[in-house]
């Protein structure tokens, strides 16, 4: 079986649980450390040729990520693409057997019944928070309705303010963020990378919690430790 995958996570899942299998992954697949493959581009921009030169079995890809002209490209010139769809936790959790079942993979890998055991065991949240949940800046753009990330958030106690906005990932005046003062404003270190000193000084008088991004939108292997990273870094925030 001859893998390329153009999402991060599913990358390291592959990687994890098929070894040898992935021949090919996109530029921003830094997970496991130190894969070695063939880099085929980005997420939004991948090298079409340089994928089909690879000679895959099977191009694994995401509605969200990925571009489907791309991805259309690809089936037309004759490679199968696998396209994930996952909105939540447990979808994450279906859709990553569904993966590695296509990768070839026999039998359900270790990591995968931790993380879920992990996630189906988490307690109730005694107290519920509400956050402000920056993805940009230049524009100002956040977590919007019916996003894997909120649906991690959901679960650990924290429901974020633009849940029912129309737009899964609305552009909102950095003005407007402020005046909902939520309890706390989360900002990750992806897709744009907040940091100590770009990104908290825009809410003043709001705690802020710099989270990993790793932990908060990838679903793969790092769903196992995700709970109690996020969770610290949230205690953080908030002494």
């Amino acid at each position: 079986m001859r893998v390329v995958s153009l999402v991060p996570s599913l990358t390291e899942a592959v990687a994890r649980s098929a070894p040898g299998a992935l021949v090919g992954a996109t530029d921003w697949c830094t997970h496991p450390p130190g894969l070695d493959v063939v880099r085929v581009g980005g997420t939004k921009n991948p090298k079409p040729d340089r994928i089909v030169s690879l000679a895959p079995d099977l191009v694994i890809a995401n509605e969200e990520e990925n571009r489907e002209p791309d991805l259309a490209a690809l089936r037309a010139a004759g490679v199968q693409v696998l396209v994930t769809e996952i909105r939540d936790v447990p979808g994450a959790f279906r859709e990553l057997a569904r993966v590695l079942d296509a990768c070839g993979v026999a039998a359900r890998p270790r990591w995968l019944d931790e993380a879920e055991d992990t996630w189906s065991s988490l307690p109730r949240p005694v107290t519920r928070l509400t956050a402000v949940v920056p993805i940009w800046r230049r524009p100002w753009m956040v977590l919007g309705r019916d996003t894997f990330a909120g649906d991690v958030l959901a679960r650990l106690g924290v429901d974020h303010v633009h849940a029912a906005h129309p737009d899964r990932y609305p552009r909102i005046p950095l003005e407007e963020l402020r005046a909902a003062a939520p309890d706390v404003v989360i900002l990750p270190d992806e897709p744009y990378r907040f940091t100590a000193d770009d990104g908290p000084e825009a809410f003043p008088g709001l705690p802020c919690a710099l989270v990993s991004g790793r932990h908060l939108t990838w679903y793969g292997p790092s769903l196992a430790e995700a709970p109690g990273v996020l969770d610290r870094a949230l205690r953080a925030a908030r002494p």
